[in-house]
């Protein structure tokens, strides 16, 4: 893959993959192809494996090049598939970065680094270093509310003179501050893409100048995630912001009632018949009640 910015550098509609486990919680390669290919064939145009609805604290390295390799192999060449590589340790986000590329990833995710809270010289020698280590482009993850920092937007707009640092996972829920950096890094300028990662951010953020989304509820509806962008591409603001709102109670559901992403996509594909499994510890599966209200979200957003 060619190492340059571009407005869309992973595709426009990626989403944030669960790892299927099999019963006894070990992974499920078979399952993850067969997840692969529907997302695809479903409105997908890139893949996120390995991140955090990906379950990557508690996937071995072995485990996360494998999945690489297995959703490569499965979606073919032309659909970007980019590996969450990020952790709390410098040397070892290198070595993840290593084996993605080496495992067939079109890209690297790089979280910032978790519980140490470095400063923002420190964040930005970390992301430089990875950015250095492989050829492949880097797709940075701004999520303060689980990093504990947040890559603020002058770092940000420094990182992206860098040539392979070319897009962002946008969590910050700071608009202001996203907008910031897309005023200076946007397609006419350096052409840093942002994603974003929060699925009610999907049609705002995109209206202001992002690539597209890397979403969690693409997991369950990845057409209804698809025709949100589709409609605002086709010059239908009106028709996109009524798709978007039509899909808040799934994403409130999905996201923001008390229970990861991870958790809700996997009672949900579970509930459907698709791969997921289990969650691993220190995560808990769904409870019943929690199961069926999800499910009849999922119904009645799917229904209408």
């Amino acid at each position: 893959m060619t190492n340059s910015h571009s407005a869309s550098p992973f595709g426009r509609t990626l989403c944030a993959m669960v790892t299927p486990f099999t019963a006894t919680g070990a992974l499920d390669l078979d399952g993850a192809r067969r997840l692969a290919a529907r997302l695809v064939a479903d409105g997908c145009d890139g893949l996120v494996v390995n991140g955090t609805t990906g379950e990557s604290p508690t996937t071995t390295d072995t485990e996360k090049a494998q999945l690489i390799t297995a959703v490569r192999e499965t979606v073919g060449e032309g659909v970007p598939v980019v590996a969450g590589v990020g952790t709390a340790d410098t040397r070892h986000t290198v070595e993840l970065a290593l084996a993605a590329e080496k495992a067939g990833a079109d890209g690297v995710l790089v979280v910032s680094p978790y519980y140490s809270r470095p400063p923002q010289d420190a964040l930005e020698a970390h992301f430089l270093d990875v950015a250095e280590a492989s050829g492949l482009p880097v797709m940075l993850y701004d999520i303060p509310g689980r990093t504990g920092t947040r890559i603020e937007p002058e770092t940000m707009i420094r990182l992206a003179a860098h040539p392979r640092i070319v897009a962002v996972k946008d969590c910050s829920y700071d608009f202001l501050g996203t907008q910031k950096v897309l005023a200076r890094t946007g397609p006419t300028e350096t052409g840093l893409a942002y994603y974003a990662g929060c699925d009610e951010h999907i049609l705002a953020l995109y209206a202001v100048g992002a690539a597209g989304c890397v979403s969690t509820v693409a997991n369950v509806v990845p057409g209804r995630v698809a025709a949100i962008l589709d409609a605002f591409d086709a010059g239908d603001t009106a028709g996109a912001a009524r798709l978007q709102l039509r899909a808040t109670p799934l994403i409130e559901a999905m996201t923001a009632a008390g229970l990861p992403g991870t958790v809700t996509a996997k009672a949900l594909l579970t509930a459907l018949g698709l791969p997921a499994g289990p969650v691993r510890a220190p995560l808990r599966p769904a409870g019943r009640e929690a199961a069926d209200g999800l499910m009849a979200v999922y119904e009645e957003f799917t229904a209408a």
